[in-house]
């Protein structure tokens, strides 16, 4: 599997669970969701876009996908609705490891990038830094319509958070921009 193949196998519509760990509030949480995830192709103008807001030539695009959640926690019963667009940004012939790109429209409008890495085991790791904090990401296909995924949150030696999420393709996607 390659970086575009990943993110094509994301795109559909999803049902998420997932469980957060924080060791430091000594809390655990669940929460649960809808993610309808579209994938981006390198010609997709959001894409384009979030490349030029970094000041990166989109001829280094791999691809994206568009990520839109609707979701609760246990412990606050408001519902948690956004967007993120994640695009991978090659650094180099070799696809399978570079940049990625994010940018989370919400009223923040937070923009973050960090770095991917394809693992041969075909377990996608994303890492982001911000500031003192470091996050890392795994994601990987237990089957096609079964995505796992870890992500340990740090600052400094101490961990925020760790998180499981279990993620169950409900449907496809509306159909892929080519």
């Amino acid at each position: 599997m390659d970086i575009t193949e990943f993110f094509q196998q994301s795109a559909g519509k999803w049902f998420s669970q997932r469980t957060d760990h924080h060791p430091s509030l000594q809390k655990i949480d669940a929460g649960k969701g809808n993610l309808q995830i579209d994938f981006l192709s390198q010609s997709d103008p959001e894409a384009i876009a979030l490349c030029q807001e970094y000041s990166i030539d989109p001829s280094f695009l791999v691809c994206g996908n568009r990520i839109t959640w609707d979701g609760t926690i246990a412990i606050d019963p408001k519902k948690q609705v956004g967007s993120t667009i994640l695009v991978a940004v090659a650094q180099g012939e070799d696809t399978r490891s570079g940049k990625i790109l994010r940018a989370l429209r919400s009223p923040q409008k937070q923009i973050v990038t960090g770095s991917y890495i394809l693992g041969n085991d075909d377990i996608l790791t994303l890492i982001t830094e911000v500031e003192t904090t470091y996050t890392e990401d795994r994601l990987w296909f237990a089957s096609p319509n079964l995505r796992l995924r870890t992500s340990t949150c740090k600052q400094g030696d101490r961990v925020c958070s760790a998180s499981l999420y279990s993620e169950i393709r409900m449907g496809l996607t509306s159909p892929s921009k080519q």
